[in-house]
C-alpha cells in the first residue's frame, strides 16, 4: 500500500514539474536584456525587471486583458443560462423525443471546430456582429454548450427523484421545481463548469483572430497573436508580454482546483432531507 502511495506521488510530482517548467522557462526569458536569445533556463546576470512594463505599455496588454474578461463573462453567463435548463430537461423531465435532442447534442459535442469555422464565420457576418465581441460571444456559446449541457444533464440525472415526488405533493409545477429544488443544489456542478468555461474562453485562440479584427477586442490569446506579430524578434518583451496575458488565469486555477472534487457528489441525498423541507412557495 505504501509502495502505492509512493508511485503515485511521484507521479503527480512529475506532473507537476512538466506542467509548471514552461512557465518558469517563460519568466526566466522575459528577464534576459531585451533583443537577446537566451538559452537553456538560466538566471541572467543582471534581471530586466522593466521588461513587463515595457510590455505592458508599448503591447497596450490592458486593452486585450479587459476584453478577454468581458467575452469570457458574457460566455459564461449565456452558456450557463442556457445549458441549466437543457440539462434539467434532459436529465430530469425525459421529455417525449428527449433522445433525439441528446443526439443532436451529442453531435454538436463531438464535431471538430475546425469544421464549423466557416459556417460560424458566414452565420456572424450575416448577424452583423462581425469584428464585435457579440459575435465572439455568439459563436462561443455555441461551441461550448454542447459540453455544457452534459455536464449538466448528468449532474440532473443523479438528484434524487423523492425531491421532485415531494414537491409535486406540495403543488409545484416543472418550472418550480427547476427553479426553487434542482437548481439551488446544482452549485457543485455549476461552479466547477463556470471556471471551465472562462479558462476555455481566455484561451480561445481560432475563432478571436477569424471573427475579430480589431487585437483590442479580442480574448487574450488571440490578442497573443497579434502582440507576437509585433515582438515575435524578441523573445524576452514576448515571453513578458505572455505572462502578463496568462497572470490573471492563476486564481481561476486555484478556484478549479478547489471546486472540481464537488463535482458529482450525489447534491440531493441529504439523510435528513423531508418533503417539509423542499421551498416550493
Amino acid at each position: 500500500m505504501n509502495t502505492g502511495r509512493g508511485a503515485g506521488r511521484l507521479v503527480l510530482v512529475a506532473l507537476v514539474v512538466v506542467t509548471l517548467l514552461p512557465f518558469a522557462d517563460l519568466f526566466v526569458t522575459a528577464l534576459h536584456p531585451p533583443g537577446s536569445y537566451p538559452r537553456g533556463l538560466t538566471w541572467p546576470d543582471d534581471p530586466h525587471w522593466s521588461n513587463f512594463a515595457t510590455a505592458w505599455r508599448d503591447g497596450r496588454v490592458a486593452g486585450p486583458l479587459a476584453s478577454s474578461g468581458l467575452v469570457a463573462l458574457g460566455v459564461v453567463g449565456v452558456t450557463l443560462a442556457l445549458a441549466a435548463p437543457a440539462g434539467y430537461a434532459l436529465g430530469h423531465l425525459r421529455f417525449t423525443g428527449h433522445r433525439v435532442v441528446f443526439a443532436l447534442f451529442a453531435v454538436g459535442l463531438v464535431l471538430p471546430l475546425e469544421a464549423i469555422v466557416t459556417p460560424l464565420y458566414h452565420q456572424v457576418r450575416d448577424l452583423g456582429l462581425l469584428d464585435t465581441r457579440w459575435g465572439l460571444v455568439a459563436a462561443l456559446v455555441a461551441v461550448h454548450l454542447p459540453f455544457a449541457v452534459f455536464w449538466l444533464r448528468a449532474h440532473f440525472a443523479g438528484v434524487p427523484p423523492e425531491l421532485s415526488d415531494s414537491a409535486r405533493l406540495d403543488g409545484a409545477g416543472p418550472w418550480q421545481l427547476f427553479r426553487r429544488v434542482h437548481l439551488p443544489l446544482a452549485g457543485p456542478a455549476l461552479s466547477p463548469l463556470a471556471v471551465l468555461l472562462f479558462v476555455w474562453t481566455w484561451n480561445h485562440f481560432l475563432l478571436a483572430i477569424v471573427l475579430v479584427d480589431d487585437p483590442a477586442r479580442r480574448t487574450a490569446a488571440g490578442a497573443l497573436g497579434a502582440f507576437q506579430g509585433r515582438w515575435g524578434t524578441d523573445v524576452p518583451l514576448l515571453c513578458a508580454g505572455s505572462l502578463l496575458l496568462v497572470a490573471p488565469l492563476l486564481p481561476v486555477v486555484v478556484l478549479l482546483h478547489r471546486r472540481l472534487p464537488e463535482f458529482g457528489r450525489p447534491a440531493g441525498r441529504r439523510p435528513t432531507q423531508s418533503r417539509n423541507d423542499v421551498p416550493v412557495s
